[in-house]
C-alpha cells in the first residue's frame, strides 16, 4: 500500500483539527481535496480513519488512531530527510503544542520565540484547551506535546517537570483577610468560594480544603481564570490559584491581594506532557529541552506577598 505525502499530510491535519474544513484552511486547499485524500486512504486500507459527525466535526477511530501515530512519524522523516538534502539537517518539521488555557498566554508566546532562536526551522502551531479537551486531544495524537498542570491527563501519559508551585489564596484588595501575613484555610472556609468550572481544576482545589477538615461554600463557578479573578476583586468570594499574572489587578483595574496559605498544602506541577506509546519527533524534543532551559532560569510567577 502507497500513499503519497499529500495524503498523509492532509490527513494528520483533519485529525489535529478534528475538522476538514478547518485542515483545508491551515494547508490552503480546498475541502474536497481533504476528503479525497482521507477516502483514498481508507479505500485501500479498508478500515475508517475518522467517524463523520454532522455539525460536530470528525473523530478518530481506534484504526485512525493508530494510522496518526504512525504518519506523524513518516512525515517528520521525510522532513529530516528533506532538509538534508538542502544541505540543512538539523531540527526541522511541525509541531502541535497543547497549552492548558490558563498557562498559555503566560508562557507558550516566550517558549515558541525561544525555540525559534535555536530552531527556527521548526513550525509550531499552539491550540490552547481546557483540561478535559486537552486531554482527549493528547489521547488521539491530535497535539504533539502539552504543557499544562499535572491534572487530568491519559492514562498514557508521560511528564516531563519544568516546575513546582504553591497555591495562593485570591483576596480582594479591601478584604479584612488581606490583612493577614498568611491566611489559614480555616478562615478561607467561612467565605463563599469561587471556582472555576473546570472539571479537574475545582476537585482539586476543594480537594486542598477537605484535606484539612473543611468544607467551604461554593458561591460561584467561572468559565476563565480572568472570571474569577474579576469576581474576586468585586468582592463576590474569594478564591485558591497557583496561577499568578505579574499584575494584581483585575481586568476592570480593580485590586486583589495574593497571599500565601498558612496550612501546607501539596504542590502542584507545571509540566509537559506527551503519548508515551509514540515516539518523539526531533522537534518535540528539542521543544522539551528548550522548555527545561527556559524554566530553570526564571521564576515561574511572582511569590504571593506576605502583605503589601
Amino acid at each position: 500500500m502507497a500513499y503519497s505525502l499529500a495524503q498523509l499530510r492532509y490527513a494528520v491535519a483533519a485529525a489535529r483539527h478534528e475538522s476538514i474544513s478547518a485542515a483545508a484552511r491551515e494547508l490552503n486547499v480546498s475541502q474536497p481535496s481533504i476528503s479525497v485524500a482521507i477516502s483514498q486512504i481508507e479505500e485501500r486500507t479498508g478500515q475508517r480513519l475518522f467517524v463523520r459527525q454532522r455539525g460536530a466535526g470528525i473523530s478518530l477511530t481506534p484504526f485512525g488512531h493508530a494510522f496518526m501515530l504512525k504518519a506523524r512519524i513518516v512525515l517528520d522523516d521525510l522532513d529530516d530527510l528533506a532538509a538534508l538534502a538542502r544541505g540543512k539537517a538539523g531540527v526541522g518539521g511541525e509541531l502541535v503544542l497543547g497549552c492548558f488555557q490558563d498557562l498559555a498566554p503566560h508562557f507558550a508566546p516566550a517558549l515558541i520565540r525561544r525555540m525559534g532562536e535555536f530552531h527556527p526551522a521548526v513550525r509550531i502551531s499552539v491550540s490552547e484547551e481546557r483540561f478535559e479537551t486537552l486531554e482527549k486531544r493528547l489521547g488521539d495524537a491530535a497535539v504533539d506535546i502539552a504543557l499544562t498542570y499535572d491534572l487530568g491527563l491519559p492514562a498514557n501519559a508521560a511528564r516531563v517537570l519544568l516546575s513546582e508551585l504553591a497555591p495562593h489564596v485570591l483576596l480582594a484588595a479591601s478584604h479584612p483577610l488581606a490583612g493577614q501575613d498568611r491566611v489559614s484555610l480555616a478562615d478561607l472556609a467561612r467565605e463563599p468560594l469561587i471556582l472555576t468550572d473546570q472539571p479537574y481544576s475545582w476537585q482539586h482545589m476543594l480537594d486542598l480544603f477537605r484535606g484539612h477538615g473543611h468544607s467551604p461554600a461554593v458561591a460561584a463557578r467561572t468559565r476563565s481564570f480572568e472570571m474569577q479573578r474579576s469576581m474576586v476583586a468585586n468582592g463576590f468570594g474569594v478564591a485558591v490559584s497557583y496561577t499568578r499574572p505579574a499584575g494584581d489587578r483585575s481586568y476592570d483595574g480593580l485590586g486583589l491581594a495574593c497571599r500565601p496559605i498558612r496550612e501546607p498544602v501539596p504542590l502542584q506541577r507545571i509540566i509537559i506532557a506527551y503519548d508515551a506509546r509514540q515516539r518523539l519527533s526531533k522537534a518535540a524534543s528539542a521543544f522539551i529541552e528548550v522548555a527545561k532551559e527556559w524554566f530553570s532560569h526564571r521564576p515561574v510567577f511572582s511569590a504571593p506577598a506576605e502583605r503589601e
